[in-house]
């Protein structure tokens, strides 16, 4: 299963990256519509495009609007797609539909089903899809899935801490990909904004037993070569990366 990295940023896109937006091309889910998005339409391998969105906030979800030029294919004309489905909190899906796609700030609906999010939920066969809820200024879902014989989560827009709620649910995945915004000494501040200090999700990751960390949600005005307290993150997690835009992780 290849996962690729569309969107590693949080708040902003710079130069270097787009905001927050991955994809599983094999099965046609994405996580989050951040600026990332424009890229899903070079990934495109199914009729079906199952976009799971963490929550509402604009860096998360403005790509949503790009969709009409994401389904084009080479010739200009629109794909056939059997369904592009939107999963959401059901109050967060409304707002999008209300705010994002008023006719005051956006021409035409594109084609989207507004999927309120159930458990459990299934996209294609043999896929098991769970989600759980994250603490986050105005809440965030996290995601599981499960195959017969791997399993990623998908966590952003919280604060990680070893005992957190949500461990038992991503315990003992081969891949977590977690958000991780703030540097080390940051931990208050962390709290106030509902996002995470790496050191947090370094000892989060360990302590739930998972195979291989990716951080996204990177502060965008920080070079990723200047991203701090990295090593002694590693030191408490060695299989750690930190995501770049484009990044293809094989799990």
């Amino acid at each position: 299963m290849k996962l690729i990295l569309l969107g590693t940023a949080g708040y902003h896109p710079t130069n270097e990256r787009q905001t927050m937006c991955s994809m599983l091309p094999e099965l046609g889910v994405v996580f989050d519509a951040g600026t990332g998005m424009f890229r899903v339409r070079d990934h495109l391998q199914t009729p079906t495009l199952d976009i799971l969105l963490s929550h509402a906030h604009l860096d998360h979800v403005v790509g949503l609007s790009f969709l009409l030029n994401v389904l084009r294919g080479d010739d200009l004309e629109m794909r056939a797609m059997r369904h592009v489905r939107v999963h959401g909190a059901a109050e967060k899906l409304d707002a999008i539909r209300r705010h994002l796609f008023s006719e005051h700030l956006f021409p035409v609906m594109p084609p989207i089903e507004w999927c309120p999010l159930k458990q459990p939920m299934t996209v294609g066969e043999g896929t098991s899809i769970t989600w759980f809820p994250l603490p986050h200024p105005g809440g965030s879902i996290g995601y599981r899935l499960d195959w017969s014989d791997r399993s990623m989560a998908y966590v952003t827009d919280t604060t990680a801490h070893a005992d957190a709620d949500y461990i038992q649910r991503i315990h003992g995945v081969d891949l977590l990909v977690h958000e991780c915004t703030l540097p080390d000494g940051w931990e208050q501040r962390a709290e106030q904004i509902g996002h995470s200090c790496i050191g947090q999700v370094a000892r989060l990751a360990r302590a739930a037993n998972v195979g291989k960390l990716i951080l996204v949600h990177l502060n965008a005005l920080v070079p990723i070569q200047e991203v701090p307290d990295v090593a002694r993150a590693r030191a408490l997690f060695p299989k750690m990366q930190l995501a770049v835009d484009q990044l293809e992780v094989v799990f």
